[in-house]
Parts: C-alpha cells; sequence; structure tokens
C-alpha cells in the first residue's frame, strides 16, 4: 500500500511541475508576441494617419511630412525591439530593415 501510495505522490508532483513548467514558458513567450503585436497597431494606426493626411492635405503637406516622419520612427522602434517591422500596405512581416522612409511620396 506504501508503495501505491507514493506512486501516486510522484505522478501528481510530476504532472504539477509539468504544468507549472508549461505556465512559465507560456508566461515569457506572450510578452514577445504582444510587442508585436503592439508594433502592427501602431503602424497600422500611423499609416493610416499618413494616408489621410496626403488625401486632406497633399501628398507633400506639412501633415503628410509629420506622419511620414512618425511611421519612419516607429518603423524603427519596431526593428529595434523585434528586428522585424509591419508593412501595412502588403499586410506582411518584415524581417530585413528594407523600409523606404519616403514610400508613400
Amino acid at each position: 500500500m506504501r508503495n501505491l501510495s507514493t506512486n501516486l505522490f510522484h505522478g501528481k508532483f510530476s504532472l504539477a511541475a509539468a504544468v507549472l513548467a508549461g505556465v512559465f514558458a507560456f508566461a515569457t513567450a506572450a510578452p514577445a508576441v504582444r510587442a508585436g503585436d503592439d508594433c502592427q497597431e501602431r503602424i497600422a494606426k500611423i499609416d493610416h494617419k499618413l494616408h489621410d493626411a496626403i488625401e486632406h492635405h497633399g501628398n507633400h503637406s506639412g501633415q503628410a511630412d509629420h506622419w511620414r516622419h512618425e511611421l519612419a520612427q516607429e518603423r524603427d522602434r519596431c526593428w529595434a525591439a523585434n528586428h522585424r517591422w509591419w508593412s501595412e500596405d502588403d499586410h506582411r512581416w518584415h524581417t530585413e530593415r528594407d523600409w523606404d522612409d519616403h514610400d508613400h511620396d
């Protein structure tokens, strides 16, 4: 009987350890995924504001230049943090620092 209870204890302990390890693995991976999502959201928002500025004020207006500058800065931030950046125009992540600061000219 003692052997049975010892085996049950070790089995439950092993299961609890495995679950705990899984929780820690997920918790450490989640912030990296979320950081990428934040970059995507911020770039999409700034890109949209740039397109609106171009539509309402012209391609070479002060407003368009402002949002063009903001977009370049956000791409730099995302690149520095994640070594990737989101292109709202072709809806994909880029893993090379290959954006053109004047791609909306």
